[in-house]
């Protein structure tokens, strides 16, 4: 019987331990298109990852030129995107020049970068409109 409960133990833990650590992180993460939490249900596939929402109409709605930004930022936010440069120059990143957009930290290569990203007033359009986030991120590769 203690063999029996040991064993059930296990199990339960590596099913919780998986289910924690499966899948983006959405705690904090708002919807694009409304502002509120998101549900894991609710996707749309963006740039070989996914762009959660908060109901079933946001997906419907959801207009890459005009929300690109945001869902570009979720990305990022969501670790299934990562920088992998300066999105300005495109050189290495150092890691004593980051600034936080909405949730996010953002890094840049020197100071010159790094006032333009500080002078911006909204940092999400400046790092994560279409052209930076080319540059500068990169899709994160699956765990084998």
């Amino acid at each position: 019987m203690k063999r029996f409960i040991a064993i059930i133990a296990v199990l339960m833990f590596t099913a919780v331990s998986l289910a924690a650590t499966a899948g983006p992180k959405l705690d904090g993460v708002k919807c694009p298109l409304s502002g509120k939490p998101v549900s894991a249900d609710k996707t749309v596939d963006y740039k070989g990852g996914k762009v959660f929402f908060c109901c079933a109409n946001c997906p419907k709605a959801f207009d890459a030129k005009k929300h690109g930004t945001k869902g570009n930022h979720q990305l990022v936010q969501t670790g299934q995107f990562k920088q992998i440069k300066c999105f300005l120059a495109g050189r290495p990143v150092d890691a004593t020049k980051t600034v936080d957009a909405a949730g996010v930290k953002v890094g840049v290569c020197c100071g010159g970068c790094l006032g333009k990203l500080k002078a911006a007033k909204d940092k999400v359009a400046f790092a994560f409109n279409d052209a930076a986030f080319t540059k500068g991120f990169a899709v994160v590769k699956a765990k084998k």
